[in-house]
């Protein structure tokens, strides 16, 4: 890879490492899988970043390559899990501080996530990160209609799993 792309990339990943952080919870439990997937993740937007032709925002190219990779290793999660050696560099980007307990006061929120399917997960995730209707469909690959019609039933299934009394 060309040496001129990493203070770019470098760039860009300090500046949405935040939607991978988040990415990593809703698909992870625990601090060591979360800093796994983290880094499984960083090392795909690295080995993929050459082929971003800034079509989109880099942002939406970063969620696309995370949620993929999160599904494929959380589909994959009764194997192991291949890891990529990485030789002759520091880290790419100092990380920032992540406060695990504040992520416990949504605990519930996540319990209620997690039994949702993977593209609900997507799709929540991203709405919950204030994405418009246009920015989710191009980032899932569904039409716009089909991703408010999906985002509203799902809003529905939430409340069921929150509140399954319906007081």
């Amino acid at each position: 890879m060309s040496e001129n792309l990493e203070p770019s990339f470098v760039k860009q990943l300090q500046e949405n490492q935040n939607i991978i952080h988040k990415i990593c919870r809703l698909y992870t439990s625990g601090e060591d899988a979360h800093k796994d997937l983290f880094q499984e993740i960083t090392i795909q937007l690295w080995k993929a970043f050459p082929k971003f032709r800034g079509e989109s925002k880099f942002s939406t190219w970063a969620y696309r390559v995370a949620l993929n990779t999160a599904i494929t290793l959380y589909r994959k999660s009764k194997r192991s899990i291949a890891t990529v050696e990485y030789e002759g560099r520091q880290h790419f980007t100092h990380d920032i501080e992540y406060n695990y307990e504040e992520e416990e006061q949504l605990k519930l929120m996540y319990q209620a996530v997690y039994q949702l399917n993977d593209i609900e997960k997507a799709l929540v995730f991203m709405y919950l990160e204030d994405k418009d209707y246009t920015e989710i469909s191009e980032t899932l690959g569904i039409s716009e209609v089909n991703a408010r019609v999906k985002m509203n039933r799902i809003k529905g299934k939430l409340k069921k799993i929150l509140n399954p009394l319906g007081v």
